[in-house]
């Protein structure tokens, strides 16, 4: 089938088992699918669009309403909808970052929240991890004691994934923020892996900005994400244009500076909002997606020099293994070398792991059925019965 002489359909979510790690929590529900279609037009949005021009004033379709809703489902006063997350992280960096400006990473920290420090000119200074993939609040309290010592004064904004995309380990967000707060600095969550996949409440974790990626955890087209913030910040970071034209005197009324007026005009925004009670809802059977994948993780550890690189327990669905020392093994003699693993596994109906890769490389169970998750654990234990590598029971 095609959609086009030079586009296929596709169709790897409904024909296969896809365990890829970006792409498990950003699966379509059937009423996104309708809302595509319904409100495709670039602009199909604007229909309804009066004084004062801006997206989130929009009451029908009931924009203004979901606004609301995606704050109070983080947890925070106001939010906004914006192109992924990391215009999130772009535009929290765009307020408070400023050329020289020391700030906080860690090293774990995904690429594009170093990108947006990048592009503010701000000196990026990175929280190490510990031996287990953990960024810790000591580890945290020491860099910013250095930074104060190197800088004369506190980074002026820290980053900090809750689940980070390396190991798709959960670190300690809220002991890491009471330690910047006292070095009056403001917090930014990146909750581009949680952010609609289990509960997460900015408050109670005592972050200043909460960043969640719509088309990676919220069931919604890319684009998409939301930008929460508390309300002693709303006023910063959506600030409104002052900017006035020098020959026609021209201003802008409310348009908010970062984001540039309006964010999502169309599609995205709607399929976003179609996805949104169900994601509300699944967040709740969080344990049980947990339990799911942990039948994979303890099916992958039980084949022989398989090792998983996450920490253990799991407390996350995505997750880093390495097989150097099984399945790269086994690709030494194979005369497909790497590529026989992703081969056997398309055989079985598997997808969604880099092709080739058979040293270290993750994966993602989430939104998968116990029942997948058991033909998934049983598949990747055949292939490596049939190709000499012991499992245990």
């Amino acid at each position: 089938m095609k959609c086009t002489d030079d586009i296929e359909a596709r169709d790897l979510e409904e024909m296969t088992i896809n365990i890829d790690p970006i792409q498990a929590g950003g699966r379509l529900t059937a009423d996104a699918m309708k809302a595509i279609i319904a409100w495709g037009d670039g602009y199909s949005v604007c229909d309804n669009c009066r004084k004062p021009f801006r997206l989130d004033y929009i009451e029908k379709p009931p924009i203004n309403v979901f606004h609301d809703d995606l704050a109070a489902f983080v947890g925070m006063d106001e939010a906004r909808v914006v192109p992924g997350a990391r215009r999130g992280f772009q535009a929290v960096a765009g307020t408070y970052v400023q050329k020289g400006d020391p700030v906080m990473l860690t090293g774990l920290s995904h690429y594009t929240e170093f990108l947006a420090v990048e592009n503010t000119g701000g000196v990026p200074l990175e929280i190490p991890k510990d031996e287990h993939n953990i960024i810790r609040a000591e580890a945290a309290a020491e860099k910013l004691e250095e930074a104060v010592r190197t800088f004369g004064r506190p980074p002026v904004l820290l980053f900090l994934d809750q689940v980070d995309y390396q190991y798709g380990n959960l670190h300690e967000v809220k002991e890491i923020a009471r330690v910047a707060h006292q070095y009056d600095v403001p917090v930014l969550l990146n909750g581009a892996y949680t952010v609609g996949i289990l509960p997460v409440d900015g408050k109670a974790l005592g972050v200043d900005f909460v960043v969640g990626s719509g088309h990676k955890s919220m069931a919604a087209p890319a684009p998409s994400g939301v930008l929460a913030t508390t309300a002693e910040r709303a006023d910063e970071v959506f600030r409104t244009t002052k900017i006035r034209g020098d020959v026609t005197g021209r201003t802008f009324g409310l348009k908010e500076v970062e984001m540039m007026g309006c964010t999502l005009m169309g599609v995205t925004l709607m399929g976003m909002m179609a996805s949104f009670p169900h994601v509300r809802e699944r967040v709740d059977h969080w344990e049980e997606h947990l339990a799911n994948g942990k039948v994979f993780v303890d099916a992958l550890a039980a084949i022989d020099g398989t090792v998983i690189k996450s920490e253990m327990p799991r407390r996350h669905t995505l997750t880093r293994v390495d097989t150097t020392a099984s399945f790269d093994r086994v690709a030494e003699t194979h005369k497909k070398r790497g590529f026989f693993l992703s081969s056997a596994l398309k055989k079985k109906g598997i997808v969604g792991v880099i092709p080739g890769a058979t040293k270290v490389w993750k994966f993602n169970t989430y939104g998968l059925s116990r029942a997948q998750v058991e033909y998934l654990a049983a598949a990747y234990q055949e292939i490596a019965e049939e190709n000499g590598l012991s499992v245990s029971a």
